[in-house]
């Protein structure tokens, strides 16, 4: 497991003590076996977004706290160049950039996204919110619930993020796009 996943665990299990929540409460908050969770804070298995978004509303904290360590600290306005976005590493296939990574009290978490293609079977998540994604390059299958889309470049959906959701890149190419959770 890469660094970054095991730095995001080790403030996982820190802001949770701090929070006095037990493991074993904040593994039933999150619907995942204590196995599970303690795996999670060693830094043994890679977290999804709707995990790490999950977390963070349990312990009252920014997403990218929990996934940095830093606070936001801009509330008037945050302005991100071309690919300098924060990076989170998810996986071999994904590489998120948080495009609004210093602003403060935020009510939408937005996402540059870019997913390569694998053979390996979409993983279902849900959280809390609604989320909007926009395919700025590529092809992807978008599942929710039961059905599944494919969209590509200029395509968007707009879904209740709490219905288990997952994209997946299509073609040899990674698809790239905007998601935004809104709170």
């Amino acid at each position: 497991m890469n660094e970054q996943i095991k730095d995001i665990g080790i403030r996982l299990a820190a802001m949770r003590e701090d929070c006095d929540i037990t493991a074993e409460e904040m593994a039933e908050k999150l619907g995942v076996d204590i196995d599970t969770y303690k795996a999670y804070e060693k830094g043994e298995l890679d977290f999804s977004f709707s995990f790490i978004y999950n977390a963070a509303e349990i312990l009252g904290i920014d997403v990218l706290e929990l996934i940095s360590g830093d606070a936001p600290t801009i509330s008037m306005c945050c302005m991100v160049k071309k690919d300098q976005g924060y990076s989170v590493h998810r996986e071999e296939q994904y590489d998120y950039k948080h495009l609004a990574y210093t602003f403060r009290n935020k009510k939408a978490e937005p996402f540059l996204v870019t997913s390569s293609p694998d053979d390996k079977p979409p993983v279902m998540h849900g959280h809390e919110g609604q989320e909007f994604n926009y395919v700025l390059s590529g092809k992807m299958r978008f599942y929710i619930g039961d059905i599944s889309y494919e969209l590509s470049k200029g395509d968007s959906i707009y879904f209740d993020a709490s219905v288990p959701h997952a994209e997946k890149a299509l073609g040899d190419k990674p698809v790239k796009f905007i998601a935004v959770v809104i709170k």
